[in-house]
């Protein structure tokens, strides 16, 4: 799974758990970042926040869809946004969490859609 989040302290608890659940976790810091290790790694979920430097979560969505290797993984978008449910059903994406995140959400979420 790739976990795609410019927050370091954040990311480090959120592979944390997700490592927990016996999860092999791959980490961006940014949107760039996440589409070349999505085409290098084909993940089964992408754990994707919305604000972030370089290319932001919607830039890498709109990436993600328009390259066919990746297009399928499922995307669940986690934001501090104040519109970030709205935002990211219009990016189509298969769910949403908001921050400060629900941590059994989050895992409940993965394990759903990985091996």
């Amino acid at each position: 799974m790739l976990l795609v989040e410019d927050d370091p302290e954040l990311r480090l608890l959120l592979t944390t758990t997700l490592e927990l659940e016996h999860k092999k976790v791959i980490t961006a810091a940014n949107g760039q970042e996440a589409y070349q290790l999505a085409r290098e790694h084909h993940p089964d979920v992408i754990v994707l926040d919305l604000m972030m430097p370089t290319m932001t979560g919607e830039e890498f969505r709109a990436a993600q869809i328009a390259t066919a290797e990746i297009r399928n993984i499922p995307v669940l978008v986690v934001s501090a946004h104040p519109h970030g449910e709205d935002i990211a059903r219009r990016m189509n994406v298969a769910g949403y969490l908001s921050k400060p995140v629900d941590l059994d959400a989050l895992t409940t979420f993965v394990n759903s859609r990985t091996a």
